[in-house]
């Protein structure tokens, strides 16, 4: 979800992502639907309800809603995520963004630091996840690269969801990786902001002073046409549903685009950077 390198960024699956997506399997089979037959009956494909069934994703509200009412589950999923948002372990802010997340109608991201989770290459978040501090066993290793890359789908799965990104020049410059990580993360980056709903920002070094200095912006619009966001630190998280802070963050997010390159100047400039490599 975010750009960090923090374990907790990502859903991992646990007993209680487990726990729902057993349920969900179990009420499924019971109801005589294949993944497949029932991704169209409530409106999620067939790779999101897999995701779910495998404890990978944490089920948004109206999913909960939907497979109760297809599958005639007694409420029992719902009791089931009802123990799961209680879980220990799970940071709140994130439980929260996370559900939000899959359903959002605009997904706003200001980074300074690395390049956004939802953007970041395989090669990328093995770098990262490998230099982490205190170090992850190979098989935290493999979990967290498997989860940043599931939640990548995001992109594919919501082609009515506008996604924005802001990034800073140096991000790219700092050549994370070695050369060629980052000439294939820049590629990646191109290639990702193709679709029409699809939008990246490059902030230029030589704008010297900007609206986004106090540090990355997080945003997002649900279906009922709330914002919320969230800004991370090393080691904790806040969601952030106060009106007048969204309103503040709002207000500095559009400023941001107003100040970064525009997305045709910010191709040019990436191409720039990558033929440079």
């Amino acid at each position: 979800m975010s750009s960090s390198t923090q374990g907790s960024q990502e859903p991992e699956p646990t007993d209680g992502l487990e726990a729902f997506g057993a349920a969900l399997k179990s009420f499924r089979k019971r109801a005589g639907y294949t993944q497949e037959s029932l991704a169209p009956e409530i409106g999620y494909s067939t790779h999101f309800i897999a995701s779910i069934e495998q404890g990978r994703r944490f089920p948004p509200p109206r999913f909960v809603d939907q497979a109760e009412a297809t599958l005639d589950a007694f409420g029992t999923l719902r009791l089931v995520v009802n123990q799961l948002s209680r879980q220990r372990g799970l940071a709140a802010w994130f439980r929260r963004w996370a559900q939000l997340e899959q359903e959002a109608l605009n997904l706003c991201t200001y980074e300074c630091r690395l390049i956004p989770g939802l953007l970041q290459t395989e090669a990328y978040v093995r770098r990262l996840f490998g230099t982490r501090v205190p170090s992850l066993s190979d098989q935290e290793l493999e979990d967290q690269v498997a989860a940043r890359l599931e939640r990548q789908n995001l992109l594919r799965e919501r082609p009515n969801t506008s996604f924005s990104f802001i990034i800073e020049e140096h991000v790219f410059m700092r050549h994370t990786g070695g050369t060629n990580v980052t000439r294939g993360l820049i590629t990646h980056v191109l290639e990702t902001a193709t679709p029409r709903n699809v939008e990246v920002q490059i902030m230029p070094l030589a704008r010297d002073v900007h609206c986004g200095l106090d540090g990355p912006i997080q945003l997002l619009e649900t279906p009922e046409n709330r914002w919320f966001g969230y800004c991370e630190g090393q080691e904790s998280g806040q969601f952030i549903s106060d009106p007048k802070v969204i309103s503040t963050l709002q207000t500095r997010y559009a400023k941001l685009r107003s100040q970064a390159l525009t997305p045709e100047d910010s191709v040019s400039l990436l191409e720039q950077l990558r033929g440079a490599l």
